[in-house]
């Protein structure tokens, strides 16, 4: 067992000065073995040196409880071993997974380390607006969700207004309203009557005065069939067409002037008499 501090040295080039403690046994005992192979190419047991066989040296590193280091010495060893560990961690961050990563550590007497693969001040910056950014859209998000509750409100009011109203237009829940209010709903409803009537006759004007245009283009229309009509008759008398193919075309059809009835025109016309085609014989 040691008690109290060591101090050894240890030549390779460079000395190799360590203060240790009781807690460091261990460490010192690793040390000397790994300069005592270099240095003779022989292998040595130290005291209290686990051997590859026993259970201690396969059960591993123990749990190490994560509590303040009260020694002074051992806590600056620890900072130190932990505060490199850590920027490498951060720098192979950096680069398998193409992250932006800033480290800023103080040790306890204040003094700063720092990493980052861009620049700490940058990264800081980033924070800065994505923390703003954060507490923005929840701000807004709140905001957001008072007005909509608020509008909501103020939708259900309107729609109760609403409803009572239509159901006093229709002659209901009327028990409420007092003779005032009755006499205003009456002038409402005689103002809506008398809209509603002259629309209607509006409407009622409209329809008269196309139909009345249509039936001036029906009564044109009925003209220029009827002056066709004749116009085939004489054209028949004049032995324009002949009576075979005249025979053969079908059946004209006149219409009334007034009412656009159909007139059959397979009846006998005596106004006009039909003459028989003229035969010249070439001698």
């Amino acid at each position: 067992m040691l008690m109290g501090k060591y101090h050894t040295s240890l030549y390779n080039e460079q000395s190799l000065v360590m203060a240790i403690t009781t807690s460091d046994q261990h460490m010192l005992l690793y040390i000397l073995q790994t300069h005592f192979v270099y240095s003779t190419g022989f292998t040595t047991d130290f005291p209290n040196q686990a051997t590859e066989d026993s259970p201690r040296r396969k059960m591993g590193r123990g749990k190490i409880e994560i509590k303040r280091i009260e020694n002074t010495t051992n806590r600056q060893v620890t900072f130190c071993k932990r505060r490199n560990g850590l920027l490498k961690k951060a720098y192979e961050l950096s680069v398998l997974c193409d992250a932006e990563v800033s480290l800023i550590v103080f040790s306890s007497r204040g003094r700063l380390y720092e990493y980052a693969n861009n620049s700490v001040k940058g990264t800081i910056e980033r924070y800065k607006k994505a923390c703003a950014a954060s507490s923005n859209s929840g701000s807004t998000s709140e905001a957001d969700a008072e007005f909509y509750q608020l509008e909501a409100s103020k939708l259900r009011q309107q729609i109760g207004y609403l409803q009572n109203n239509q159901r006093q237009l229709m002659g209901e829940a009327l028990s409420s309203m007092t003779v005032k209010e009755l006499k205003q709903l009456e002038t409402r409803l005689e103002k809506g009557i008398s809209r509603i009537r002259s629309k209607k006759n509006e409407l009622l004007f409209a329809e008269i005065e196309y139909m009345q245009k249509k039936e001036i283009d029906l009564q044109n229309d009925n003209m220029y069939l009827r002056a066709k009509i004749t116009e085939n008759e004489r054209a028949q008398q004049m032995n324009v067409m002949p009576s075979s193919e005249y025979e053969g075309m079908p059946s004209q059809q006149a219409f009334d002037n007034r009412n656009f009835l159909q007139v059959n025109l397979m009846q006998p016309n005596h106004h006009y008499s039909r003459q028989e085609p003229t035969v010249l014989q070439l001698g």
